[in-house]
């Protein structure tokens, strides 16, 4: 069989497969996950936790909080509540078993952009 017969063979399988496949993937419905529930809009404290841990994980990494806070970490807090011009606002609270201060809070307001950060969580 000569080279060209041989890739011509290849071709004539190998065009209508992936028009096949460029077909099933303009056509399948999207995975959807969570049994087919919509995403709520609203920010989540599932979505805090998350932006909570990844800027704790940032500070300690850069040094501003020390290795205690690591490990001596005791549990993390999720609450909302209303900031003083009433929007929700929703804070995390990384408590530790030792040391002073004892807490570092993150505030995220209602649509989850980062708001602040403190040791008081005023």
């Amino acid at each position: 069989m000569s080279r060209s017969h041989r890739r011509a063979m290849i071709l004539s399988v190998a065009i209508p497969l992936l028009g096949i496949m460029s077909l099933y993937l303009l056509t399948a419905p999207p995975a959807v996950g969570h049994g087919g529930k919509p995403h709520a809009e609203a920010f989540t404290a599932f979505q805090a936790l998350g932006k909570g841990a990844e800027l704790y994980d940032r500070l300690i990494l850069a040094g501003k909080l020390d290795e205690s806070w690591e490990t001596d970490l005791k549990r993390v807090h999720i609450d909302s509540r209303s900031d003083g011009a009433g929007q929700r606002e929703v804070v995390v609270r990384f408590e530790r078993t030792s040391g002073e201060p004892g807490s570092v809070f993150f505030f995220f307001d209602q649509t989850g952009a980062y708001s602040g950060s403190n040791f008081t969580g005023e």
